[in-house]
Formats: C-alpha cells, sequence, structure tokens
C-alpha cells in the first residue's frame, strides 16, 4: 500500500474510495461539480460497473460530462441535472455500494448556489437507505466566507443520531488548519 503523503480532505476520501470501490460496483456522485469525482468513481467500477452523478447547476453537469468524455469513460456513468435528494427515486434500497457527497458550492463557480441542509440532511438519509450491507457514504463539507456555516452545523447535530447499531460514523476535522477546513467524514453502514 502506498504512504500517504498529503492529507487534504479530499486525499483522505480518496483514499477511502480506493480502498472500498470494487470492478463491477454501482455508485453515486451525489454533488457532480466538476466531475473529478465522478471520473475517479468510473475508474475504480471499470466497465462492468456504473456511476450515477447529481447537480442541480447544469455547468456542473456539462464539466462533468465534458471530463469523462475526454477520459474515455463516459458509458460508464449517467449525470443527471437532479437533487441529490432525489436519488432515491432511481435505485432500489440496499442497491449501491457507495455515496460520496462535496457539499458546498461548485468549485470555481457562483458561490451564491450551494447546498443546504434541508435538500442535503434529506439526500443522506435517502442515501442510507440505498446502501448495501458493508456500503460506505462519504461526505466533505465545504464552508467558508458566507455559506456553508448552517448547512455544517446541521449536518454535524444530524450525523450523531444514526443508529449505532446500523452505522459507523467517523469524522476527521482538521483541529489546527485555520480558514474553514473542510470536514471529512465516513458512514459504514454495518453489517445488519
Amino acid at each position: 500500500m502506498k504512504r500517504m503523503t498529503s492529507f487534504s480532505a479530499l486525499d483522505i476520501i480518496n483514499r477511502i474510495l480506493d480502498e472500498h470501490v470494487q470492478e463491477g460496483d454501482h455508485c453515486i456522485d451525489a454533488t457532480a461539480g466538476r466531475g473529478f469525482d465522478t471520473l475517479h468513481l468510473c475508474r475504480l467500477v471499470g466497465d462492468s460497473g456504473h456511476v450515477t452523478a447529481f447537480d442541480i447547476q447544469q455547468e456542473a453537469v456539462d464539466s462533468t460530462k465534458a471530463l469523462l468524455a475526454e477520459h474515455g469513460v463516459a458509458h460508464r456513468a449517467q449525470v443527471m441535472l437532479k437533487s441529490h435528494s432525489e436519488m432515491e427515486q432511481h435505485f432500489a434500497p440496499e442497491s449501491i455500494s457507495l455515496i460520496t457527497f462535496n457539499f458546498g458550492w461548485l468549485p470555481k463557480g457562483d458561490h451564491s448556489i450551494n447546498t443546504r441542509k434541508e435538500t442535503s440532511i434529506a439526500a443522506i438519509e435517502q442515501g442510507l437507505r440505498l446502501l448495501k450491507n458493508g456500503g460506505i457514504m462519504t461526505l466533505i463539507i465545504y464552508y467558508g466566507r458566507d455559506t456553508g456555516f448552517e448547512e455544517r452545523d446541521a449536518i454535524l447535530e444530524y450525523l450523531p443520531t444514526l443508529d449505532n447499531r446500523k452505522f459507523t460514523v467517523v469524522e476527521m476535522p482538521f483541529v489546527n488548519r485555520t480558514n474553514c477546513p473542510p470536514i471529512p467524514i465516513v458512514i459504514i453502514k454495518d453489517n445488519c
């Protein structure tokens, strides 16, 4: 196993994705953004797997589709112009191996358009029902400037309420970084 030399929130989550996702898995990128997580997942699931990505911004959907096409993996994914809070309409319960979220705003996009606590918590709840036993959900909470604090607080208050007989929740805050560092979180659906 390669030694971890970088410790950004994204590096930590990508390491978890690398260790968990297998060829043939079905995964969800709940917040497609610029498409980098969708691309990463497409590479991991291979031709026998599938990734569905959601985003509410056409710019994000277009960026993600272009990136996947550029890397020759567009056939492994479906990119939907829909809220992550609508994901449960498209999948059977306990059918998904991994779901990943990046809460906040579109990188290099309009910061006034950002995820909101109401739809984000609804999406987490739906995702937990969609996960297979042993499945994993990853979250990165980006907040700062004038946005994201209310959502951050609501998610961090919600997660401890999850049944500890069904889920293990690991929060990995950076305790000595300034300027609102992102918060990586992993939720494991225990075999129940």
